[in-house]
């Protein structure tokens, strides 16, 4: 790492340090910013990530999305391209160094526009890329992240300068190595493209009974060709995809409501409360009323210190 990059860092962690005063994830007054601080290693979390850019400044983090692990640290930046359910962990935390990062969401029309506006040109709209991938951080991308988040410290900058901020940090990504991963998000009609529409239909009806003829045809695609393509991009089938996506709703509602594991399962899309037994200990490895003791007694023990 060079100095340059190690004083950024430096001030990052300071900045988010100073704005996160006990462990948890923060929304800032930055649109679609938030810092992250965990002062412990926790336990694996599983959400869906949102197109976004995830940077740390303290700490290592772990990200698998199905049977692929992500690892990095402050020399690397987590991008994911497209709506992906993972699982996360913190790895390397403690209360005298905390974990400290941050998390940019962008959209499709945010990464269309640098496009449009920069000129930037892309080859090949026929390739397709996994849509999460780890890129080496650069002084000029650190710069770029760094004044967005000292905006947290000038409120009244926020509206002028966040879009121009956010804007110059897109373009630095789309310089990078990536570009034509992330580009091809945005450009209408390049596999990608299509696979994203798909992978948003599925998350918008993911109770629903899963038809990937129809899918194909959103795709405007072959079946084949567009399994093919859909595992190129998530790591995963349709149908895993969809799995991960139902179980992590039903880990949610088991633990924010007092719903039983019989009824989670129906909301979910599931018909037999014994399969979906099944796929909830396969993935978190308890069976849900233990799963969610688990993780209750695991809160409670945290906020007790």
């Amino acid at each position: 790492m060079s100095k340059q990059i190690g004083k950024q860092q430096e001030e990052l962690a300071k900045i988010i340090e100073s704005h996160t005063v006990q462990d948890g994830v923060f929304e800032t007054a930055v649109p679609s910013l938030a810092f992250v601080r965990f002062s412990k290693v926790v336990e694996p979390v599983c959400r869906v990530y949102k197109p976004s850019i995830c940077f740390i400044a303290q700490g290592l983090k772990e990200v698998l999305l199905a049977q692929e692990l992500f690892q990095y640290g402050p020399t690397d930046y987590l991008l994911s391209s497209m709506n992906l359910p993972v699982t996360g962990q913190v790895i390397q935390a403690s209360s005298d160094v905390p974990y400290l990062s941050l998390r940019l969401e962008f959209t499709q029309t945010q990464i269309f526009e640098v496009l449009k506006e920069a000129q930037i040109q892309i080859t090949s709209q026929e390739n397709t890329n996994r849509a999460m991938f780890i890129g080496h951080m650069e002084a000029s991308l650190l710069d770029a992240i760094l004044r967005l988040a000292r905006l947290q410290d000038n409120p009244a900058d926020i509206p002028f300068l966040a879009p121009i901020y956010t804007k110059e940090l897109l373009y630095r990504l789309l310089q990078g190595q990536y570009r034509d991963a992330l580009a091809q998000m945005a450009m209408g009609g390049s596999i990608t493209y299509r696979i994203r529409v798909a992978i948003d239909q599925i998350i918008d009806h993911f109770d629903q009974l899963l038809r990937i003829e129809e899918l194909a045809e959103t795709a405007n695609m072959g079946v084949s060709t567009f399994h093919r393509h859909f595992k190129e991009v998530t790591a995963m089938s349709p149908i895993q995809f969809q799995k991960q996506l139902r179980l992590q709703e039903a880990q949610r509602l088991l633990l924010s409501e007092s719903a039983d594991a019989a009824e989670v399962a129906f909301r979910v899309g599931y018909e037999s409360s014994s399969q979906f037994n099944r796929e909830y200990s396969r993935m978190f490895g308890l069976p849900p009323k233990e799963d969610i003791k688990r993780l209750k007694a695991d809160y409670d023990q945290s906020m007790n210190k």
